[in-house]
């Protein structure tokens, strides 16, 4: 390995960063949950309302640029096909974007909507049912895949069309300049908010293994079961990363769709399959009808922190994932156009979401609603049971649920995976292929981090570091739109197939006049 690399000051800063944090939480955990509650709380009453401004503009400038004259353009040469089958590159996308996310808060969102409704409807109503699906299908639609989109597409078309470093700083040089200390502060601040989303994601994950755990085999909740989980999933993935982006990444993220297939159409059909048929339908109906409404949805005249716990931390933690996630997607479409890139991203992973949402969550709520199983108050007591609550009104329960904690810890172990070739590449200088140790020393780090958190307040720890990482990152978001903006106007879009057969029929015509 080049030493140059290890004299990298984003390696060095980054590194120096999360290891103090490692060893502030160990040693100080009561006063690092503290620091960091009162870090949320001024981030979310003071800034809630940016992070909902900033993901609303994101999302339609990533429509206007797919349908435009640039949306022909490829993330490659003129010349370049996408390097995976489609079912590969959506199953790395869903590996790596959410999938243990979407694990997570497939049951546990809309039972929480159902518990508490978001407009102070009574809740464990027919009304109530409505708008949590409605609602968790905005949370887990085309406004949280945007920030990563953007992310993704700026560094992907710098990267394999202007065959350039797959850095966020590079993607800003025509806005902020390429002075060293400016690009260095950059993409260290790049990966302090990609290692604190992952960590949060992680968190959440072994939080839900353990639930499974305890609910299928009576293992207690407790923080040395949690330790252990991440120990066995480090290893796993420092397994998978040594063998490269092509074998265990994807071969992961095939099993991780094809568990998640088989898990949703057991569920489907074992379930009140009509039931989860016109709950999608409907959600799909508020959805569309209420996007804008959602969208930019504060509550300044009731005071109401739901917004602030809900909406505001999904886009918070969606970017601090932009990092890692956007520059994963970018890494695997090279060869896609833009438009394709735009839609597949926007399109196909929030569709599966929907449908997911729908048939564990309709599920659920159906249970709830005629049954009463009192999944939702069992939400209530402890989230991470939410999944296998849900199991325990259907047959083979016990099968199912092992089935999804290995799911989850597939999921985990692919997203981990990702994470460590991302940061390995964004603190060497972008290399496509960085050195097994900065994996090595990542996965070490990010473990630890998730840890910490884990140790020093459970659930509130993760989403409050989640938060307060994310927000300076956002500028760079909205910076991200005006860089892209005066890069892509140097491009000339590739003529269409209908325009080139229009040119040649001139020309026959045109030689037809000169030949009489």
């Amino acid at each position: 390995m080049d030493k140059k690399l290890l004299k990298n000051p984003v390696f060095i800063i980054s590194t120096a960063v999360i290891l103090l944090l490692v060893v502030a939480g160990a040693f100080m955990p009561i006063r690092f949950g503290d620091v960091a509650g009162t870090l949320f709380n001024f981030t979310t009453l003071n800034f809630g309302w940016f992070y909902l401004l900033a993901v609303f503009i994101i999302t339609l400038f990533l429509i206007v640029i797919a349908i435009s004259k640039y949306g022909s353009i490829r993330l490659g040469a003129d010349s370049d096909r996408p390097e995976f089958p489609f079912f590969t590159w959506i199953g790395m996308l869903f590996s790596a974007g959410f999938g243990a996310g979407l694990v997570f808060w497939g049951v546990a969102e809309p039972m929480s909507h159902f518990f508490t409704t978001p407009f102070g409807t009574e809740g464990q109503t027919e009304e109530a049912a409505r708008i949590a699906m409605g609602y968790s299908f905005f949370h887990w639609g085309i406004s949280q895949w945007s920030v990563f989109a953007i992310v993704g597409l700026v560094i992907g078309f710098l990267q394999f069309r202007r065959k350039k470093p797959g850095l966020v700083s590079t993607a800003l040089e025509p806005v902020l300049g390429s002075k060293p200390v400016v690009k260095h502060t950059i993409d260290s601040l790049a990966v302090i908010a990609t290692v604190m989303g992952i960590a949060t994601s992680l968190g959440l994950g072994v939080l839900q293994m353990n639930g499974g755990l305890n609910a299928v085999f009576g293992i207690d909740n407790a923080f040395p079961i949690q330790l252990a989980i991440i120990g066995v999933m480090f290893a796993a993935y420092t397994l998978s990363s040594s063998t490269g982006l092509h074998k265990g990444i994807a071969y992961l993220s095939n099993l991780n769709l094809g568990l998640a297939l088989v898990l949703m159409v057991f569920v489907f059909f074992a379930g009140p399959t009509v039931f989860i048929m016109d709950t999608f339908t409907l959600a799909i109906g508020d959805y569309i009808t209420n996007f804008v409404q959602y969208s930019l949805r504060m509550e300044p005249y009731t005071g109401g922190e739901w917004v602030l716990g809900w909406t505001i931390f999904y886009w918070a933690w969606a970017t601090a994932w932009s990092p890692f996630v956007g520059a994963f997607v970018a890494r695997v479409s090279r060869g896609r156009t833009i438009r394709e890139f735009v839609f597949g991203v926007l399109v196909i992973p929030p569709a599966i979401a929907c449908v997911w949402i729908a048939v564990f969550g309709g599920t659920a709520l159906w249970y709830d609603l005629n049954e009463q199983s009192g999944i939702a108050e069992a939400v209530n007591v402890d989230l991470t049971s939410a999944l296998f609550q849900t199991f325990d009104v259907l047959p083979l329960s016990t099968i199912m649920s092992v089935l999804a904690i290995l799911l989850i810890f597939t999921f985990l172990v692919t997203s981990a995976d990702s994470a460590t070739y991302i940061l390995a590449t964004m603190t060497s200088f972008g290399s496509l292929n960085p050195p097994t140790l900065f994996k090595v020393i990542w996965g070490i780090l990010m473990s630890a981090i998730a840890a910490v958190l884990l140790y020093a307040g459970g659930l509130n720890a993760l989403q409050t570091a989640s938060l307060i990482s994310a927000l300076p990152f956002t500028v760079l978001l909205l910076l991200m739109l005006w860089s892209f903006t005066k890069i892509i106007r140097g491009e000339s879009p590739p003529i269409r197939k209908s325009e080139l057969r229009r040119f040649r029929r001139l020309e026959r015509e045109a030689r037809k006049q000169q030949n009489k």
